[in-house]
């Protein structure tokens, strides 16, 4: 109980602060936001579409997504680290936390999504020679990639608190990825009640976040109220904020609350246009502190525990894009 006497003394032994100072920080922020070329805030996910609603991460933020088992969680974490580290001019230095997975499964996989080649394969080493050369190729830019993993299985919110703080410390990590929050312990008699537990965890993450001033996202499983049969249709199976399992006040504590759903899981293959939702998958912002909600879709590839971005086609712009063609003139491609 010392460690937690010692979170509390650093969290609260700040001062009050005259408006006038707070002024100076935001209007620093605004010009600094007004200089970077995409507009983006926070640290980008990687998914443009996704950013334009969230303006990126944002520090002192806890980001919850939920979704269902299957539905691809891990594949997601995955994907922005790997836009994180890769696909910017200047890497940010990532950490995982995986209480599910080893440290050799998630670099596996982290593998396959690079080098768009099948988890299997990898896996059992049966590839086949072009295979080989893309991995040979492309698993290079792996190398000296600020991530760490770090897979301790049953890790409890202290022992995460102490590494998270080290990690940022002595590594220089921005942002942290807990994969997944269900997972997480309390080592202490008195949260025998797991629905009180867990509402001192996320209520220590959001603390944490702001104590480290960097984005914590954390993955959360969904209770089995979407797979209830009176639950049918494209629009029923869609999560809700209700839907958080052991919900407690995850929601209420997250500033950000996010889902994946994959409606081609439930069977489900077509939209109301009857464009196809086969290989897709909706991420959906359902809440956003500071800011809007909104949908957006993405591809999403199994075999390569990989999402992208879906490039935009003449048949894929929908009802919405042949408005914008009646009123503007233009081709919304």
């Amino acid at each position: 109980m010392e460690e937690v006497e010692n979170n509390k003394n650093s969290i609260f032994e700040r001062e009050p602060i005259h408006i006038n100072n707070v002024m100076k920080k935001a209007l620093e922020y605004l010009e600094y936001v007004s200089n970077k070329k995409d507009g983006i805030g926070g640290i980008a996910s990687g998914f443009s579409s996704i950013d334009e609603i969230t303006q990126g991460w944002q520090n002192g933020n806890l980001i919850v997504i939920g979704a269902r088992p299957a539905m691809g969680k891990t594949s997601f974490l995955l994907s922005m680290m790997l836009n994180m580290v890769l696909d910017q001019s200047m890497p940010i230095p990532v950490a995982l936390f995986s209480l599910e997975m080893s440290d050799a499964q998630v670099t596996s996989c982290l593998i396959s999504n690079l080098c768009e080649i099948p988890n299997q394969k990898i896996r059992n080493g049966h590839m086949e020679p072009y295979e080989w050369e893309t991995m040979d190729s492309e698993i290079k830019k792996l190398h000296n990639a600020p991530i760490y993993i770090d897979d301790t299985p049953r890790l409890d919110i202290y022992q995460f608190c102490e590494k998270a703080k080290r990690l940022v410390r002595e590594n220089g990590v921005k942002i942290l990825f807990l994969d997944y929050l269900q997972l997480l312990i309390v080592n202490d008699k008195y949260y025998d009640n797991r629905y009180l537990e867990l509402n001192y965890i996320t209520r220590r993450l959001k603390a944490l976040a702001r104590e480290l001033d960097i984005p914590i996202i954390v993955a959360s499983q969904l209770n089995r109220n979407i797979e209830d049969k009176s639950r049918y249709g494209a629009e029923g199976k869609r999560p809700q904020l209700t839907d958080l399992r052991d919900s407690g006040t995850i929601c209420d504590d997250a500033d950000v609350v996010c889902f994946i759903h994959r409606p081609e899981y439930y069977k489900i293959t077509e939209d109301e246009r009857g464009n196809s939702l086969i290989g897709l998958a909706e991420f959906i912002v359902a809440k956003q502190r500071m800011g809007g909600t909104g949908d957006v879709r993405l591809k999403f590839e199994g075999a390569f525990s990989k999402f992208s971005e879906i490039e935009k086609t003449k048949l894929d712009f929908g009802i919405e894009g042949l408005r914008s063609i009646v009123d503007t003139g233009e081709v919304p491609f």
